[in-house]
């Protein structure tokens, strides 16, 4: 009886089913083993869980067992080699892109430049297999062929959120290009930057308020909005904060333009003033507005409460 020359599994239900078949026409009581030498470990368990096993024999064949031995070893390894696409990317893959790199680079006229390209290519998949940026894509490809968008309010309160820090970033900059056409002549020394200081603080106020004001709001807007959808008490602390976030571009607007122009100050002081103590009965009305409308519509947020207890407690 005989196993099979590509080994593995096959090779033992081979032998299994020939040493069964033999035993089927001639019932032995027990068997003599011989063999070359080759594989004895794996083939005595399969014998004796059959039959009896009383003896043991090798016969010298012309060759080396550890030969044989290593031979096996080699052609099952070229076989996970050629056939496991973990290890083929690698050893196959990547030899098989630089001989078309190397064959195009000849027909082009090119074949100078066949050391720098092998550079390029081994880097590249080094950086690659380094930093696992290959990993990195796949789940990127995975992400969005499985995401699902969120609900309504979520969208509408992340696309305020991106949209309140745009606005915020194109504030600060406008802010910075305000500063940079105030500036006529650089100073000379540190001390005249330390004195000019509160000039250019007042020029990035006076540039930047604005954009960063009203990017505050809409990013407070949107997740207004969203404690609304969502029944949630927080709306009404939020309107609160948008009232105060937009009574301040005023007061700061005011306190720049001190800033740049100190010899108006007086001024531009009374203006402060006045938007200030404009500004305490506005928010002081708008918390007692939100406090009422809260109270009028607290059965509006209670049930979303009592349904969020009972998904809970379910």
């Amino acid at each position: 009886i005989a196993g099979s020359e590509l080994g593995g599994v096959g090779a033992d239900r081979k032998l299994v089913s020939e040493l069964t078949e033999v035993l089927g026409s001639f019932p032995a009581s027990d068997v003599i083993l011989v063999t070359d030498g080759f594989g004895d470990e794996a083939i005595l368990p399969l014998v004796q869980s059959r039959v009896p096993v009383t003896s043991v024999r090798r016969i010298v064949v012309a060759h080396s067992e550890s030969i044989e031995e290593t031979a096996a070893v080699f052609s099952r390894y070229l076989k996970m080699i050629w056939e496991n696409p973990r290890y083929s990317r690698i050893l196959l893959g990547l030899p098989g892109i630089l001989m078309i790199i190397l064959g195009i680079l000849y027909i082009t006229g090119w074949i100078r430049y066949t050391g720098i390209a092998f550079l390029i290519v081994c880097g590249a998949f080094l950086l690659i297999k380094g930093f696992r940026i290959d990993k990195a894509v796949l789940k990127s490809f995975r992400f969005v062929r499985e995401y699902s968008p969120p609900p309504l309010p979520i969208q509408i309160a992340n696309y305020s959120t991106v949209a309140g820090i745009l606005l915020g970033l194109v504030g600060c900059y406008l802010g910075g290009v305000n500063v940079a056409n105030s500036i006529l002549q650089p100073p000379a020394d540190f001390g005249q930057w330390i004195a000019l200081l509160p000039n250019l603080i007042g020029w990035f106020i006076s540039g930047s308020i604005a954009l960063i004001i009203v990017g505050i709001c809409v990013l407070l807007s949107g997740r207004a909005i969203r404690w609304y959808f969502e029944h949630d008490p927080r709306l009404w602390r939020t309107i609160v904060i948008v009232v105060a976030v937009a009574w301040s571009w005023p007061m700061f607007y005011q306190a720049s333009q001190i800033l740049i122009y100190p010899e108006q100050a007086e001024t531009y002081t009374v203006g402060l003033v006045a938007t200030i103590i404009i500004g305490i009965p506005l928010i002081v009305a708008a918390v007692l507005a939100t406090f009422l409308l809260h109270r009028k519509y607290a059965r509006f947020f209670r049930e979303k409460k009592e349904e969020i207890e009972e998904v809970s407690e379910g």
